[in-house]
């Protein structure tokens, strides 16, 4: 499972995520990640808003519908888990 390191929003920290599936919608390129490698844990949408030759910049998506949209395609990607919203 790939990992990426990102710096959390709230505490400025580096954190781990794993992510668990990516898709790609109207050339926006969307992560479904998680803290945890297995088991039930929260997961996370992350949105790539910056790439370059050494470095990719995501952030979290926080807009209500813009979530939505993407996280019923990652139901349908990641068909063997339950998604609560």
């Amino acid at each position: 499972m790939e990992k990426i390191q990102m710096i959390a929003p709230d505490s400025q920290e580096e954190i781990e995520l794993y992510v668990l599936e990516q898709t790609t919608v109207n050339q926006q390129k969307y992560l479904l990640v998680t803290e945890d490698s297995d088991g039930d844990t929260e997961a996370f949408i992350l949105k790539e808003i910056q790439s370059d030759d050494t470095e990719i910049t995501y952030e979290f998506v926080e807009d209500d519908v813009e979530f939505e949209a993407v996280v019923k395609i990652f139901e349908e990607l990641v068909e063997d888990t339950d998604f609560e919203v």
